[in-house]
């Protein structure tokens, strides 16, 4: 049986939201290992003008524990 633990996290782009999730898990995956999940919990922007100025994703990613670990 798998254990999956969950953080929140935020990513933010000056591209688009899709960007802002995929530099957040690439971002997330150098520190955590197993990520197995992610759910986009909410997508919001400022704006500059009339233009968007930065996308920004509040994600849940979560990872498996590893429960073969050795202490140390």
């Amino acid at each position: 049986m798998d254990i999956k633990k969950h953080l929140i996290i935020t990513g933010n782009s000056t591209v688009s939201w899709k960007d802002a999730i995929v530099k957040a898990i690439a971002e997330a995956s150098k520190t955590i290992d197993y990520l197995s999940e992610v759910t986009v919990i909410e997508q919001r922007a400022t704006i500059d003008g009339n233009k968007i100025a930065e996308y920004f994703v509040d994600l849940d990613i979560s990872f498996i524990i590893d429960t073969n670990r050795k202490e140390h």
